[in-house]
């Protein structure tokens, strides 16, 4: 039997449950888009894309929710464009949309790095990576030390691609940072937190040179990659608690 709720009632659910409260993000989380419709069915994907919407009015799904979504720090306010394409079909076809940025990073059970951590087979963690007083990342201590070779083995098998792996000149890991997304320059953090390596989505220019001076591991392993798993996790916490029919759309991105 499903259950029916309506967006804003959804939205004080989900922000209590993300402690959306506690963060300075550089978008707003929550609802961004209200479709005006109870919500029965909805769609759960890594970024608002066009191509994800017209997933949700295919699947006739009343509601999106995201890690990526709209109103970004910095970007143009006016609906126009691309941007106006977007929210069109969304209040056309009355679908609302949720996203859910760094509180959903953070989330020490459903968050993307929790969950990525236990994608590679990690089960205990600690929280780390401060962002405006807020923990965003975790480190993962292993019993054992696991040799380098053997993780890219594993990060490309549970995620599917290779990682860019930049050698700080480490033949084994036993701690390990992760941050996911375009966490990149937090490397210098993972290194004063005494991590053997770190992981993230993106890698920049100025990435290499870090690793290989502090001689600290680096794995980018796609910015989408990296962040599928909380949205993925979120949706079936809301199927089981809510019993909303939830589906997770991967709308491929090679970064």
């Amino acid at each position: 039997m499903s259950f029916s709720i309506s967006p804003i009632a959804l939205e004080k659910w989900l922000n209590e449950l993300l402690n959306v409260s506690k963060f300075s993000d550089y978008c707003p989380n929550g609802l961004q888009v209200d479709g005006g419709q109870p919500i029965t069915k909805m769609i759960t994907g890594v970024t608002a894309c066009e191509a994800l919407i017209d997933k949700a009015i295919k699947a006739n799904a009343q509601a999106i929710l995201v890690h990526h979504g709209y109103f970004w720090k910095g970007e143009p306010s006016v609906l126009v464009g691309m941007k106006g394409k977007r929210i069109r079909k969304l209040m056309q076809h009355g679908i609302s949309l949720f996203a859910y940025h760094l509180p959903l990073d953070a989330h020490a059970t459903l968050g993307n790095n929790a969950q990525l951590a236990r994608t590679f087979g990690f089960s205990t963690f600690e929280l780390a990576f401060s962002y405006h007083q807020n923990e965003i990342g975790i480190i993962v201590n292993l019993d054992k030390p696991l040799l380098v070779n053997d993780f890219i083995q594993i990060i490309e098998k549970t995620l599917q691609r290779k990682p860019l792996h930049i050698s700080g000149g480490k033949t084994q890991l036993q701690r390990i940072g992760i941050c996911s997304g375009g966490a990149q320059d937090m490397l210098e953090d993972a290194f004063s937190y005494g991590c053997d390596a770190f992981i993230s989505g993106e890698i920049s220019e100025r990435t290499t040179h870090i690793a290989h001076e502090l001689a600290i591991d680096y794995f980018a392993c796609g910015h989408h990659a990296t962040e599928r798993g909380g949205v993925m996790a979120l949706a079936d916490y809301i199927k089981q608690e809510l019993t909303i029919e939830t589906e997770f759309i991967d709308i491929n991105n090679p970064v």
